[in-house]
């Protein structure tokens, strides 16, 4: 028996179902229940499916910025040892990845070179290593085209993008008139630098036919929409195609939608009649799937003598491949961070033959913050405010563009507890005054903000006539501690310790699921299994003979009117239900974001330049914080993202071709250990009663918003030396500092 529950989100729901629990595991820190799995390497990820009568695969790339293939040469690769095919499909290969959510099949067609490094070709043999060395022997014949190499010098030809989940372009009031008005005004432009997710694990696809059915054993943080996609990209009915994405190795935005290896292996599989894996090497995720755009932002506020908004004027220009219309939207979050009532925001779009550029890892307020927060501290240094002051005094009551009000926000209590906690009173304002022999040691602030997303999911919960329960769902983890969360809300809501349930996850023949992207993972999908263990309740309840308000679930036992009887007892053969969440009106109603502040430390070597960050302390908002430990390893995560890219990440472009010069972790410099210090995070208790049952809020991407400008504020604090161009390197430093 099954019965399925749906809610949309058209008005608050004030009263959750977890506060009334007994089980007492919501907001524990409780540990990852697939952690053993994973440090036992009994944690099956995409690329270690050991299949009968296995082939590999090895992608060919084309070796040119702008071209098109006049022919592929593949007879020497055939000639080799253990080669079975080389597979070329000038029409169905996929020219780039497609963005995650999106249903539809990505741009189709690789005869036109558009980006170096583009996939053309699969060679298919009997170990990797054969696979791997024929595809060198591939020969693609290529006619040059112009390209599309150089972003500063063709600024003015970027375009108004014709949309996307934030408009391009919005505005309020007269801020040219306003900022020609306003007694203190900032003007300066910042630059970020295409940046690569660096996951841990490389992009992975298994196909495998039976008949005319197609399973795909791969990492993808979205499967539901990826299922579509790849049955679209082949010719097929979704209905048609099983995705499998058990355990994914950290994606960061470049598993949202499927990417060339998946369509290579899926065709070569078929042709073959055998299944085909095919893994990406490192270089291959750095050339052929997505980078964070670069961007160029202008930032112009305009503020009275009492620090007091006016005007905010953000205007980005970032860059994709020619046809293609994402754009990355670094003023998302100057939409309603401080108050101003004269606003304009722009997003503007340069074509360049460089690969991809898609969603990273907070899309618009990892790059966005990185030149408003720099912008507030200028602000407050030209007003001689302190720049906690400073955002206080600009903590907007309503949304200042939409004009509706906020679902919560505590900006100015993160504000507050953060600069208490880091010991804030005690900092010089002086650029450049504290120092220790050869260090200059500088403190640093920015507050952080990401908006709230809720986004469709659907779930399924049975209770066996053991008592066990499992939960369902095509949902991933990605290393966020999905597992985890959806057993504490089940055994919550369902009397049930963690061991008694089983959680099943990526898997399209599931429930479809919200994914992970965006932050809206733990509470899309956690909304979803919270509405079907309310439909069991009910169930459970009924059986009982008492209302749901009379019973009790705790230990595995159902406890109402003077009796406890084992849970089991009341399922018969078993219980199901299905829950289905749904974004709604609320959206529109209420700006839903959750909130946060920065406070750092760092000492800059008078003499090297070198930058070593030794304190963080971070202070956030988010609703409900369902597991403290996977909380606040998400906001550790996103901070050492932040200082990255405050300090080290680039991708390096060849401005003859657009080739990633840096493609490997040896050459594109993530933070590692010795670069990052303790971290201090603390959050606030919430409740958002607009955002979903649970009253929680996106948590995942919090912490890199506005993390490196802090860096980048204590770097100045430090030295007296302001670098508008990221990463803050030595070379940028060693200019202005002071003399030996």
């Amino acid at each position: 028996m099954s019965d399925s529950t749906t809610l949309k989100m058209d008005v608050p729901v004030p009263a959750s179902l977890l506060d009334v629990g007994t089980q007492g595991l919501i907001g524990r820190p409780l540990d990852r229940i697939d952690g053993p799995l994973k440090v036992g390497g009994r944690a099956t990820y995409s690329a270690e499916y050991a299949l009968p009568d296995l082939a590999y695969g090895y992608l060919v790339q084309a070796k040119a910025g702008r071209a098109r293939v006049t022919g592929i040469d593949t007879t020497e690769a055939l000639a080799m040892p253990g080669v079975l095919d080389v597979v070329v499909d000038l029409d169905t290969f996929i020219r780039n990845p497609q963005q995650g959510g999106s249903n539809k099949a990505p741009t189709q067609g690789v005869e036109e070179i558009h980006y170096f490094g583009q996939v053309v070709a699969i060679v298919v043999a009997e170990t990797f290593e054969q696979a791997r060395d024929a595809a060198a022997r591939v020969h693609v014949a290529l006619e040059d085209k112009p390209g599309l190499f150089e972003f500063d010098a063709r600024l003015e030809e970027a375009h108004k993008p014709k949309g996307g989940s934030t408009e391009p372009h919005v505005a309020t009031g007269d801020p040219d008139k306003a900022l020609a008005q306003a007694p203190v005004v900032l003007d300066a432009v910042w630059t970020t630098p295409s940046q690569n997710s660096a996951a841990m694990e490389p992009h992975a696809s298994t196909a495998v036919w039976e008949g005319d059915a197609l399973t795909v054993y791969g990492s993808y943080q979205m499967p539901a929409s990826d299922k579509q996609q790849l049955a679209q990209a082949l010719g097929m009915k979704p209905k048609k195609v099983r995705i499998i994405s058990a355990y994914v190795g950290g994606g960061f935005g470049s598993k949202l939608g499927i990417a060339p290896e998946v369509v290579a292996a899926a065709l070569a599989a078929r042709k073959l009649g055998r299944p085909v894996k095919t893994v990406m090497s490192r270089q291959q995720v750095f050339d052929a799937t997505i980078r964070r755009s670069n961007t160029h932002q202008r930032i112009r506020l305009g503020a009275g003598v009492d620090g007091r908004l006016t005007t905010v004027v953000h205007e980005t220009v970032s860059s994709n491949i020619e046809g293609e219309e994402y754009f990355e939207p670094a003023g998302v979050s100057t939409h309603f961070l401080y108050a101003g009532e004269n606003r304009r925001i722009t997003h503007d779009l340069l074509p360049m033959n460089w690969l991809l550029s898609g969603s990273m890892r907070a899309p618009g307020e990892a790059a966005g913050m990185l030149a408003l927060e720099a912008a507030m501290d200028e602000l407050a240094e030209k007003l001689g405010m302190d720049p906690v002051e400073l955002r206080k005094i600009n903590d907007p009551e309503q949304d200042p563009l939409k004009g509706v009000p906020f679902s919560t926000r505590q900006l100015t209590r993160c504000l507050d507890e953060g600069a208490a906690a880091f010991g804030w009173k005690d900092r010089n304002p002086t650029p450049g005054a504290r120092r220790e022999g050869e260090w200059l040691i500088g403190h640093g602030m920015a507050a952080s903000a990401r908006s709230n997303q809720l986004q469709e999911s659907q779930a399924r919960v049975s209770i066996g006539a053991d008592g066990r329960a499992t939960v369902e769902t095509d949902m991933t983890d990605i290393g966020t501690g999905t597992y985890t969360i959806l057993a504490q809300i089940t055994g919550e809501l369902l009397g049930l310790r963690p061991e008694w349930i089983d959680v099943r996850l990526g898997d399209t023949d599931t429930p479809p699921g919200a994914g992970s992207g965006g932050s809206w993972g733990a509470s899309s999908s956690g909304s979803s299994v919270y509405l079907a263990c309310e439909a069991l309740r009910a169930k459970i309840a009924a059986a009982m003979g008492c209302t749901e308000e009379e019973l009790t679930l705790k230990d595995g036992r159902a406890i109402a009117q003077n009796r406890s009887v084992p849970l089991s007892s009341l399922v018969g053969e078993g219980l199901s239900a299905e829950g289905t969440i749904k974004p709604g009106k609320l959206e529109e109603e209420r700006r839903q974001a959750s909130y946060g502040a920065h406070f750092c430390e760092v000492r800059v070597n008078a003499v090297t330049g070198e930058v070593r960050v030794k304190r963080f302390v971070s202070t956030f908002a988010a609703g409900r914080i369902l597991n403290e430990k996977t909380a606040r390893s998400q906001c550790m995560g996103g901070i050492v993202f932040g200082i990255g890219a405050a300090l080290t990440e680039e991708v390096v472009h060849d401005p003859r071709s657009g080739r990633v010069v840096n493609h490997d972790l040896a050459e594109y410099h993530v933070p590692v250990n010795a670069d990052i210090p303790q971290i201090e995070v603390h959050f606030l208790p919430e409740r958002d009663q607009f955002a979903n049952p649970l009253q929680s809020k996106g948590l995942g991407e919090l912490g890199i918003s506005g993390a490196g400008a802090a860096v980048a504020n204590a770097i100045y604090n430090a030295t007296g030396v302001r670098i508008r161009d990221y990463p803050l390197t030595l070379d940028k430093l060693l200019p202005g500092l002071p003399a030996v």
